[in-house]
Formats: structure tokens, sequence, C-alpha cells
């Protein structure tokens, strides 16, 4: 054939990004107690960029689970197939302790250094919602100390192993959680799962699970109606005795995206299970593994809008339109500054609540106070943050951009996840609500954290003046709850990048964010800010 055309003026591919290069990242790992980490981050950045670890990715996403009910005789197996790259990515993933690793290490900073291992590990999302429940499983199954005995050990194990058998007899196991029914979605004290006991400290569990997250797992927390109420019990798929638990998955659920974690529904049909906590205090009992959920939520979503901005980096310095690179004209860098600043504001906050947890789970009073009304703000404002932010990266490739082989489509199709998980946008602001009633101190805390970078700043102090005014109108907060979290989440970002941040990413963000100087799409920062340093801040290093 006669040559059609000449390629050129095309993107290399974006293999060797570390994305542990990040400065925002690597400052907060620090910041946040941490350090003693940045080599393992760097590490594992680095593996994240290879080409071996993406091609992983691929086809972890692109082959999906498939649901094996029966065996070829008719026997009831409940078996879920997998790519190959999927085991790769959670054998990676549980050898750099992205799961439940920190619950045996007593470092201080060790939630942090693991919480930013898992946003340098960008190659696929799907297979952390299982890393996300093993790690959250551990402080809720602390309410039955003989279980966590028996199965801590084996949930903090670096090794993993996918094989379906008695959980105690493996060298490492995963968790998951089932608490969402059909009928009752968010509000899971509907729930008609019933339990009964058997009368060996045993209950026997029957119902129907709507969406159970991570179908594979070896163990769920499950929520079911017992003779004392709602109430909380661990399962685990196979009994000691090595027979299958009547645990029967109906389906594997078609999602938008997160399309290599098995999500299902369950049937639970006289299974085994024991109790985990007081009977009738089943949702504060697992309600510390959804607050631990919240916080990858919140990690993720601002994972996914460096990875966005990354991707959309990468293409407008090697790409040119009308004479000139896409990052060199004057719109473009309006763009990617604004996604920039919001990128490095999520990350500076959703690091900051791992940091609480961090020093939560050492005890210490204030840091749980703050965590507690910090963490579902951020959860909310970050996760709703994201889609629109994927939408804009996508949009700095043009048509590119919307091919699959981008990448950018299954950033967009994940963008929304982390706003639905765990409690969608009215759950997490209410639950905003609900820390200032059930923890009534956690308000002053979260002012005193605000009031010394206030005290520096005319514009975050007049937003932290507002917030209190919010606060202080009870009649109508339930229908505000969405802009309470908001500005609570805005007001916490403000202040750290009034401590803490590049002073040109500061402010721009105190500018546009807070001083209400920015239209209502990316790309409209006003004149006069200083966009250079927030771009070579953005730039994709080491490619």
């Amino acid at each position: 054939m006669s040559a059609t055309h000449t390629v050129f003026n095309q993107v290399p591919p974006l293999c060797g990004y570390n994305p542990a290069t990040s400065p925002v990242l690597s400052e907060a790992l620090v910041r946040e107690g941490g350090g003693w980490g940045a080599e393992e981050v760097f590490e594992l950045g680095a593996l994240s960029g290879t080409a071996t670890a993406e091609r992983w990715g691929e086809l972890a996403d692109r082959n999906v689970p498939i649901l094996h009910t029966h065996d070829r005789y008719g026997h009831r197996i409940d078996e879920i197939e997998y790519d190959p790259a999927y085991h790769e990515l959670m054998r990676t993933a549980v050898a750099h302790g992205l799961h439940a690793a920190p619950w045996a290490d007593d470092r201080p900073g060790a939630h942090v250094v693991r919480a930013v291992k898992n946003g340098v590990w960008t190659v696929e999302p799907g297979h952390l919602c299982p890393i996300s429940m093993t790690y959250a499983v551990v402080p809720a199954l602390r309410a039955n100390p003989e279980l966590a005995a028996r199965y801590e050990p084996l949930l903090t194990s670096r090794v993993y192993d996918p094989e379906l058998v008695v959980p105690a007899g493996k060298a490492g196991i995963t968790a998951g959680m089932s608490m969402t029914e059909k009928q009752g979605g968010s509000d899971v004290r509907a729930g008609t799962t019933q339990a009964v006991p058997n009368g060996d400290g045993s209950y026997r569990l029957t119902g129907h699970k709507w969406f159970t997250s991570a179908a594979m797992s070896d163990i769920f927390l499950v929520l079911a109606q017992a003779p004392g109420g709602l109430s909380c019990f661990l399962l685990p798929r196979v009994l000691p005795d090595g027979t299958r638990n009547g645990m029967h998955i109906a389906r594997l659920k078609d999602k938008l995206g997160n399309r290599a974690n098995a999500s299902s529904e369950i049937e639970y049909d006289g299974a085994i299970a024991w109790p985990v906590g007081e009977e009738g205090r089943g949702v504060r009992t697992i309600i510390e593994m959804v607050n631990l959920t919240r916080l990858d939520c919140a990690l993720g979503s601002a994972t996914s809008m460096r990875q966005g901005l990354a991707r959309a980096m990468h293409h407008t310095t090697h790409r040119k339109a009308f004479g000139a690179y896409l990052i060199d004209q004057p719109l473009m860098r309006n763009v990617l500054a604004d996604l920039a600043v919001e990128a490095e504001a999520a990350t500076m906050l959703a690091v900051r609540m791992a940091g609480a947890t961090d020093r939560a789970v050492r005890g210490d009073e204030r840091e749980t106070l703050l965590r507690r009304i910090g963490l579902a703000a951020a959860k909310y404002w970050i996760c709703k943050q994201a889609t629109a932010h994927a939408a804009e990266a996508m949009e700095c490739f043009g048509g590119n951009g919307y091919a699959e082989e981008s990448g950018m489509p299954r950033i967009y199709r994940e963008a929304p996840l982390m706003g639905i998980w765990e409690g969608s946008g009215n759950v997490s602001a209410l639950d905003t609500l609900r820390a200032m009633v059930t923890k009534p101190e956690c308000v002053e805390v979260l002012f005193d954290e605000l009031a010394d970078p206030a005290a520096r700043d005319p514009r975050l102090a007049a937003h932290v003046a507002g917030l209190r005014r919010q606060l202080g109108d009870a009649a109508t907060l339930e229908y505000r709850a969405r802009r309470v979290a908001e500005d609570i989440a805005l007001a916490l970002q403000g202040a750290l990048l009034v401590d803490h941040g590049h002073p040109a990413v500061a402010e721009a963000f105190l500018s546009t964010r807070l001083d209400g100087r920015r239209g209502g799409a990316y790309g409209t920062l006003p004149t006069g800010l200083d966009l250079a340093p927030i771009l070579e801040r953005a730039l994709v290093k080491g490619v």
C-alpha cells in the first residue's frame, strides 16, 4: 500500500511516571507523620508507573469477574473467576501493606503511610475495594476479642491467598461488608435479614443483601435482625469444618465503573455467623468500618484528581495546536491550573484526615473529634468534586480523551463511585450534622483548628465567620446540610493551604473558592494569579 499519511504531533505514552513525585502528596506524607515511609511509597509509585502494572490494570478492568454458581456436576460452589492480572494487583497491594497492615504496625504515621501508598498505586481502582474493606474491618472486629484474636493476624498478613478454603488455615485473608438491602439502601435499619441463635454462640442468617462489597472475600461483617434488634455478625464463606457456608451469590452487579471488583447480591440461606458486639448495637459496631472506608473514598477521589491532572498535563505538554503547545496557551493554562488547585486542596485534606485517623487510633481525643466532623465533610466535598474534575481533565485531550486508549474514560467512569460508596452525598452531609449532635465538642475543636490560619488571611476569616453563623441557625440546618458540609471542607482546605500550601496555590484557592473570583466551570480563574509555579508542581516528571 502507498503511504496515505504521516504520523506526527502525537503524544508519547505516559509510561515511567511515578505518582510519588507529586509535591503535594510527598509534603503531606511528611507533615502528617509518615515521612519514615517515603522510600516505600516511592518504590510502589515507581512500580505503579511501569508498563507491566498498567497492563495488569487494563486486563483486570476489561476482563470482568465471572460468577460460577454451580460446578459441572450441579454442586453449588458460588465461585468467582478473575483475570490473572487481578490477582497480581491484589498480591502487590497486600505485599506493600495497602490493606490492614497498619493495625500491626505501632509506628506513628503507619495509617498515613498506608493512605499515601494507596494514593500512588493508581493502576486500577476496582481491586482496592477489598483492600479497603480489609483495612476497615479490624477495629469493628475488635468488638469480639475472641474473633479478633483469631482473624486479625490473618487480616494484617502481607500474604495474598485467593483460594476458597477455611480462613483460619490460610496465610492471609481479605474481608468484605454486607449491609444494604433492596428495600432500605442507606437505611440499613430497615433490613429484614434474620439472625436466629443456634444455642452454641453462633447464629443462623437468612435473607437477601442487595449490595455486598468484594464477594470473594474470606469473611464478612453482616447486619441482621437478631432477637435483640439489628446486630453485627462475622460470617465466613467457608466454615471451620471445611464446608461451604449458606452464602449464595445471586448475581454480580453490572456497574458503570469499578468493573474489576465483584460487587454482588447475596442470599443467606441459613448461613452460620458469630456476633460482633452486643445484640441490637449493630450499626454502632459496624460504623467504624464505614468511617474508615469513607476515609478511603476521600483519598480515592483525591487520587483520581491527581491522576486525571497528570494525564492532562502530559498530553498538553506534548501536543501542539494552532502553532503552539497546548500547555503554553493562556486559556489551557487557566484550565490546568484550576484543576491543579482542586487536586492539591483535595489531597491535603484527605491526607490530613488520614493523619487524624492515625492519631485517633492512638488515643488522641482532639484528633478523634476533628476526624468525626472533618471526615464526613471531607468525604462529601472531595468526592463531589471528582466527577466534574475528571470530565474537565478528559476535555483537555479533545476527542482523543474520549477514546478508551487514552485511559481517561476509566477515570471518568470511576469518578462518581466514591461519592456514592459508603453513603451518597446526602448521607455524608447529614452525617456531618450528626457529628455535631452526638459530639457537640467537635464543633469547637473544628473552629480551634481554623482559628490561627483564619487570623492570617481575611478571606478565610470571613468564610469561618460565615460558617459560625450558619451553624447558629438550627431551624433549617438539615435543609442546608450540603452547604454546611461544603463550607466545613472548604474551611479546612483553606486553613491547610494557609498553613502549609505553596503560596501560589494558596492564593489561587483563597481568591476563587472562598472569595468568589471564579466562574462555575474549571478554567475561570481571574487574572493576576501566578500560574507558573502551580503548573510546575503538576508537571509529570520522570517520563
